[in-house]
C-alpha cells in the first residue's frame, strides 16, 4: 500500500518513517530526467523541454534495457524541474540519472532523439555533450567546469526536484533540525555554529555564531529570524539559485536558528524580481506547514515558528540590515543611526537573528556533521565554501561553488576556461557596486578569495559577484558604470553619500568625456575617503571602492585620460578620433552615404576625410566600410 504521504507529522519517530518511505519511493524511481529549471534556463526554453518529456512519459508503452541486469523492464521514469547547475554558459540544461549524463544548449525538439536513445536504450546522444578542446565529456562531474568546484551550499541544485520536500527529506533534508530541536539544547546549538566560524555570507563576514549569541542573550524574549534574500549587486544570482532550486535547505537553516535563539516567527525578504524564487519559497512553506515542520508545536514539540515572505522593490539599499527590516515593517527602506543595533532592536524593535540565503543554507551541514568538517573546508579565519556568480568576458559563465581561499587563476582559468577570444585579462571586479578591482598581475593573480585577503587588496566578497574583465575594458568606465549606479541607488538620507557619490560621479564624467585634470584626481580620492569615513550605513561606506580600487591598481589609465586626453582602450568615445585612411580607401562614397550627419567628404574613387567636427562618432561608417579604411585612434 502506498503511503500517504500528505499526513501532518506528529513527532521525531513519525518523522524517521515518513523519511524512509520518501527514501523507499525515490529509490523506485528508475530513470530521472532533470530539466533545469531555474531562471536561466527557463529563460532559454527549458519550460517547453520539460512539456515534451511529460507527454512521451504520458503516451507509456515502452521498456528500457537495464544494461547492469542485462534485461529488458518496465520503466518508473520521471520528469522533474531542478533548479540551477550553475553551467548557465550552456543552458539549457537537462541531466538524466542514473547515468549523470548533463546534456547542453538543449531544445525542444531534441526531447525525442534523448528519450528514445538515453531513457530507452540507455546511449547518451553524443552530438547534445559538452566538448572543450576537441574531448566530449558525458558526465557532470567529467566537465573542467565542476572539477574544481566543492559544491556545498550548491549540492542539490540542479539534482534534485526542486518543488518536492518528499525528495529533500528522502536526501536527509530537516534531519539536522531534528537533530537540533531534539538532541541538542539551544545553547548547544549556538555553540557549534560559533566553532564553525561560519562567517555571513552577504557582505562583510561577521560571525555568524557570535550574532546568534548576542540575540540570544538579549533578556527580551520576543525574537525574529529575518532572511536577506534581496541580493541586489548586478550579474549576481548565488541567492536567487538556492531559493528555486533548493529552498527547504534554507527553510531548514531558519528553523535551526530559531531553535538556537529561540525565536517564534520569521521573516524571508526576497526582491519581486526573483518571481520563480518567490513562488518556489512559497510553495516550500506550505509544504513545511502541510507535514508538520513549520507552525505550532512542531513534530508534537513545544517548540513553534512561522515563516512569511516580505517582497521588496529592488531598492540596492534595503540589501542593509535596518533598511531591509525598516521595509519588512512597512517604512520607506532606509538605514538608520547605530546603535541599538539589529542584533538588539531589529525588526519591530525586538532582538533579530539577520543572515543572507547561503549563510542560512550552510547551517543544516554544519548540525548534521559537526563544526571540524566545515572547519576542514577553505582558511583558517573564512571556513567552508563560497557560492560566486562568474560573469563577463570569461569563457564559462555561471555559478559556481569552491572552498574559501581558492585563489583567482583557479576560478578564471581552471573553471571559466580563460578569457574569450584569447585576449588578455586586465581585471576582475568582486563585490559588485560595494566592490573593488583587482589587476591580474603578480600581486593578485594568486590572490587566495577571502574575506581577510580581500580586504587587505581593497576588496571585498560582497555577495559574491564576480566579473572578469579583458584587455579592451577601460578602468575609468569601470569606476563611472559602478559609482553611477550606486548614486541612483543612494535613499539620499545621508549627506556624504547623498552629495559625495553625486560629486565623485560628476568627476568621473568628466575625466571619461576628456576634460578631467590631475586637480580631479586629488579630489577624487579625498571624496572617497570622506565617505568611506562618514557615511551612515554599509553600503555608502564601501560606495568609493571601486574608485578606490582603480585609481590604485590603474592610476596610468586615469592619467592617460586627463593628461594626453587619449582612452587607452578606445571605449570612452569623447577621446577618440575616427580617421580615414587614405591608402585604404577606395573612394566608393558609402560611408558618406551611411554618415547621419554628413560629417564626411570627398569624390567618387578619391580618399574620403572626416569632419571631427561634426562626427558623433557612431561608427556607422566603420560598420558600412569594406575595405577596412576607417580606423579609431
Amino acid at each position: 500500500m502506498a503511503p500517504n504521504l500528505n499526513m501532518k507529522i506528529a513527532s521525531l519517530a513519525a518523522f524517521h518513517r515518513r523519511q524512509t518511505e520518501c527514501a523507499r519511493n525515490l529509490k523506485l524511481e528508475h530513470k530521472k530526467i532533470l530539466v533545469c529549471g531555474g531562471t536561466g534556463c527557463v529563460a532559454g526554453g527549458s519550460l517547453d523541454i520539460y512539456a515534451r518529456f511529460q507527454e512521451l512519459i504520458a503516451k507509456g508503452g515502452f521498456k528500457f534495457v537495464d544494461l547492469e541486469l542485462e534485461k529488458e523492464e518496465e520503466p518508473n521514469v520521471t520528469v522533474k524541474k531542478s533548479g540551477c547547475h550553475g553551467f548557465c554558459e550552456m543552458g539549457p540544461l537537462v541531466r538524466i540519472e542514473p547515468y549523470g549524463i548533463l546534456y547542453v544548449k538543449v531544445k525542444p525538439e531534441d526531447a525525442d532523439e534523448i528519450f528514445k536513445e538515453t531513457i530507452i536504450k540507455g546511449k547518451p546522444v553524443k552530438r547534445l555533450l559538452y566538448t572543450s578542446e576537441g574531448k566530449t565529456h558525458a558526465t557532470e562531474h567529467d566537465i573542467p567546469f565542476y572539477k574544481k568546484q566543492r559544491r556545498e551550499v550548491l549540492e542539490h541544485c540542479g539534482a534534485i526536484d526542486a518543488e518536492s520536500i518528499a525528495e529533500y527529506i528522502a536526501l536527509g533534508g530537516y534531519t539536522a533540525f531534528t537533530k537540533a530541536l531534539f538532541q541538542m539544547t539551544p545553547d548547544e546549538v549556538v555553540n557549534e555554529i560559533v566553532l564553525a566560524k561560519l562567517r555571513g555570507r552577504g557582505g562583510g563576514g561577521f560571525p555568524t555564531g557570535k550574532k546568534w549569541q548576542q540575540v540570544a542573550s538579549q533578556p527580551e524574549k520576543t525574537r525574529y529570524i529575518v532572511c536577506n534574500g534581496d541580493e541586489g549587486d548586478p550579474g549576481a544570482f548565488m541567492d536567487r539559485s538556492v531559493m528555486e532550486g533548493d529552498p527547504h535547505k534554507m527553510l531548514e537553516g531558519m528553523l535551526i536558528a530559531a531553535v538556537g535563539v529561540q525565536a517564534q516567527e520569521g521573516f524571508i525578504y526576497v526582491r519581486a524580481e526573483y518571481p520563480l524564487a518567490v513562488q518556489r519559497l512559497r510553495a516550500a512553506i506550505a509544504q513545511a506547514e502541510e507535514w508538520g515542520l513549520l507552525g505550532d508545536n512542531i513534530l508534537g514539540s513545544q517548540f513553534s515558528f512561522h515563516i512569511h515572505i516580505n517582497q521588496g522593490a529592488g531598492a540596492f539599499v534595503c540589501g542593509e540590515g535596518s533598511a531591509l527590516t525598516a521595509s519588512i515593517e512597512g517604512n520607506r527602506g532606509m538605514p538608520r543611526v547605530k546603535p541599538p543595533r539589529t542584533v538588539e532592536q531589529g525588526l519591530f524593535e525586538k532582538p533579530t537573528v539577520l543572515n543572507n540565503v547561503e549563510t542560512y543554507a550552510n547551517v543544516p551541514k554544519i548540525i548534521l556533521n559537526g563544526n571540524e568538517w566545515f572547519r576542514s573546508m577553505g582558511t583558517p579565519s573564512s571556513p567552508g565554501t563560497k557560492a560566486f556568480a562568474l560573469t563577463g568576458n570569461v569563457n564559462n559563465t555561471g555559478l559556481i561553488e569552491v572552498p574559501m581561499g581558492t585563489n583567482l587563476k583557479e576560478i578564471i582559468y581552471d573553471i571559466g576556461g580563460g578569457i574569450k577570444g584569447g585576449k588578455k585579462f586586465k581585471a576582475v571586479q568582486i563585490g559588485g557596486p560595494s566592490g573593488g578591482c583587482l589587476c591580474l598581475d603578480h600581486e593578485h593573480l594568486d590572490l587566495p578569495l577571502d574575506f581577510d585577503s580581500l580586504k587587505k587588496a581593497g576588496a571585498m566578497i560582497g555577495s559574491g559577484g564576480l566579473v572578469v574583465m579583458d584587455e579592451d575594458t577601460c578602468m575609468v568606465e569601470v569606476a563611472r558604470f559602478f559609482m553611477s549606479f550606486t548614486q541612483r541607488e543612494s535613499c539620499g538620507k545621508c549627506v556624504p553619500c547623498r552629495e559625495g557619490t553625486m560629486r565623485m560621479l560628476r568627476i568621473l564624467e568628466k575625466i571619461t568625456s576628456g576634460q578631467g585634470t590631475l586637480e580631479d584626481l586629488e579630489l577624487l580620492e579625498e571624496l572617497a575617503e570622506t565617505i568611506t569615513d562618514t557615511a551612515l550605513c554599509g553600503l555608502g561606506k564601501t560606495a568609493s571602492l571601486p574608485v578606490k580600487s582603480t585609481l590604485k591598481y590603474f592610476r596610468d589609465e586615469y592619467l592617460a585620460h586627463v593628461v594626453d586626453k587619449k582612452c587607452p582602450t578606445k571605449a570612452c568615445k569623447s577621446l577618440t578620433s575616427l580617421v580615414i585612411d587614405p591608402e585604404a580607401c577606395k573612394g566608393c562614397t558609402k560611408c558618406a552615404r551611411n554618415c547621419p550627419v554628413g560629417a564626411i567628404s570627398g569624390n567618387v574613387k578619391e580618399a574620403h576625410v572626416i569632419d571631427q567636427k561634426k562626427c558623433i562618432k557612431c561608427r556607422a561608417c566603420i560598420d558600412a566600410c569594406n575595405f577596412k579604411a576607417i580606423k579609431e585612434e
